[in-house]
């Protein structure tokens, strides 16, 4: 059986990175699941978009990295930086993806394809009538390596993030969105500041270096 050590050098290679990288022993060290936090915890550092009382939709919310620090943000002072306390947070949380994860206490999850009408539907009917202050995206899809596929892949994801944004979204709300540099980029910039009064483009430090992703932020809805 031949093995193909090209590949064993390439995962040992990710796996040094991995087990090195300082966001991934931070994550450990502060309880979030993923180092996928501080990328949403920089973007709010420099633009203050989350703040308690509000009402945040987590779209593509596996492993639920995004919604802990959501709910750190939203827990009680006197609980401090873990965000532990039990009881009502000043806020509500509704988290949603394809696949299923360890329930984020206080967090309302929703299991299924954003893609789908019927699991949109049951988003909406869970917001109760309520607008929501931040929508943040970590949505992606599958890779399959062919550039142009994958950039259309994800250029639908992101164009169904912001029609969401814009019919559930307050008017002074903002949107966060990962996209990937490269094909389409440039038209997905532009649906941001045809659909936004203010998008910054923001590459945090927590984002690998060789990643092609970066995030889009809109704020202020157009149009309404």
């Amino acid at each position: 059986m031949k093995i193909n050590t090209k590949s064993r050098k390439v995962n040992k290679a990710w796996l040094n990175d991995h087990v090195n990288d300082p966001y991934v022993k931070l994550a450990h060290r502060e309880g979030y699941r993923a180092r996928a936090a501080y990328k949403l915890k920089e973007i709010d550092d420099t633009l203050q978009l989350i703040r308690p009382g509000q009402l945040v939709v987590d779209l593509g919310a596996a492993p639920g990295a995004w919604s802990q620090y959501l709910r750190r943000r939203f827990a009680p002072k006197a609980a401090g930086s873990g965000g532990a306390a039990s009881g009502a947070l000043s806020g509500r949380i509704i988290a949603l993806d394809l696949l299923d994860f360890e329930p984020v206490e206080d967090v309302q999850f929703i299991q299924g394809d954003f893609r789908d009408e019927v699991v949109l539907a049951r988003l909406v009917a869970v917001m109760a009538g309520q607008r929501a202050d931040v929508v943040v995206s970590d949505m992606a899809p599958n890779l399959s390596g062919i550039e142009t596929a994958d950039a259309a892949r994800m250029a639908d994801l992101v164009e169904l993030a912001v029609d969401f944004a814009q019919r559930h979204l307050k008017p002074e709300g903002a949107l966060v969105c990962k996209v990937f540099h490269g094909s389409g980029y440039s038209q997905l910039a532009k649906l941001f500041k045809d659909s936004f009064r203010v998008v910054k483009p923001i590459k945090p430090k927590a984002s690998r270096d060789k990643s092609s992703e970066t995030f889009l932020v809109g704020m202020g809805l157009r149009n309404l």
